[in-house]
């Protein structure tokens, strides 16, 4: 994310956010002066993280926004997984309930005790 481009929104709301730290006395003028200048020339999102290094909340919604997005991948994973495990345990705990009941000559009570271990061993949850 940091070797992204910067819009021109995503810099008027550095400036902003420059701006209230200003107001709220962190900053001086001259250091306004010195970081909008900076911010105004920076293409990439690399370049505003060492503006704000030092300076508590607020921060621009574009710093924001990068570690968030290297966890994605994370959830995407698991939304993937999760996926596999709602779409394929009801058949195979069906197929091992057919094959347990033929293997175990009719005895019903596995039939219907099978599908739920299954069922919960995977997982599995209403959403």
């Amino acid at each position: 994310m940091s070797d992204m481009r910067l819009s021109d929104e995503e810099r008027q709301d550095a400036l902003d956010v420059l701006t209230e730290h200003v107001r709220t006395g962190r900053l001086d003028i001259d250091e306004y002066g010195v970081r909008s200048a900076k911010v105004t020339e920076a293409k990439l999102v690399s370049e505003l993280i060492p503006l704000f290094e030092d300076l508590p909340s607020p921060r621009p919604s574009v710093l924001l926004a990068a570690p968030r997005a290297a966890a994605e991948p994370e959830r995407v994973r698991e939304s993937v997984l999760a996926g596999f495990a709602m779409r394929y345990a009801l058949p195979i705990s069906i197929a091992v309930s057919i094959a347990v009941l033929v293997l175990s000559r009719g005895r019903l009570f596995i039939v219907f005790a099978l599908p739920v271990a299954a069922l919960l061993l995977t997982g599995w949850r209403r959403r």
